[in-house]
């Protein structure tokens, strides 16, 4: 049993590993939208915070706590393994920075190959579906803002796992309609 633990964990932190460094690469690329500080200000991660601009200076402290957090659990996992003195209990405690750790990224960004979101990067071809959800009194992210009040929540599923992003303008709402419509229309080509 320990041993399938060993192997499960380390596939699970190889693919966070991946995904950090997939992300970075993908930063580098020309950003498609929001490439305006106007565009920036409708389009938001979080509700209570303005959108991080892609780039590394902006995402500074995002990237190297991530990197921290991937650190201590591959260091931790390591001593587990090579010291053999923790358990497989032990191991599941170990996903719950990995966890946390995907919310550390402010980014919502349209690249070239896909979508930026969070410490995500989201290849056009792995969207299934999107769409806008009207933020009203019952809505999870109402109460932040008058701005995010009036606003959408646009929801953007994949194959396995889903991300969003809130859009507190209907001019925002109608181009990223456009522009998801435009790419996944040409991907069922």
């Amino acid at each position: 049993m320990k041993i399938f633990m060993d192997i499960v964990f380390l596939t699970i932190i190889g693919f966070f590993c991946y995904f950090f460094i997939q992300v970075l690469i993908k930063m580098r690329q020309k950003i498609l939208f929001p490439n305006t500080p106007e565009q920036m200000d409708y389009i938001r991660k979080y509700p209570g915070k303005r959108l991080g601009i892609p780039t590394y200076s902006e995402q500074k402290v995002g990237i190297i706590v991530h990197l921290f957090v991937l650190l201590f659990v591959i260091i931790l996992f390591l001593l587990g393994f090579f010291l053999q003195m923790f358990n497989w209990t032990f191991y599941l405690l170990l996903f719950l920075p990995l966890a946390i750790s995907s919310n550390l990224f402010n980014l919502f960004a349209i690249v070239e190959g896909g979508i930026l979101s969070g410490s995500r990067f989201i290849a056009w071809n792995r969207i299934t579906s999107f769409q806008f959800v009207p933020i009203d009194s019952n809505h999870r992210f109402y109460g932040y803002s008058k701005k995010v009040n009036e606003g959408y929540e646009l929801q953007i599923k994949t194959k396995i796992f889903s991300t969003n992003c809130i859009v507190t303008s209907k001019e925002m709402k109608r181009k990223l309609h456009t522009i998801f419509n435009d790419h996944l229309q040409s991907n069922e080509h």
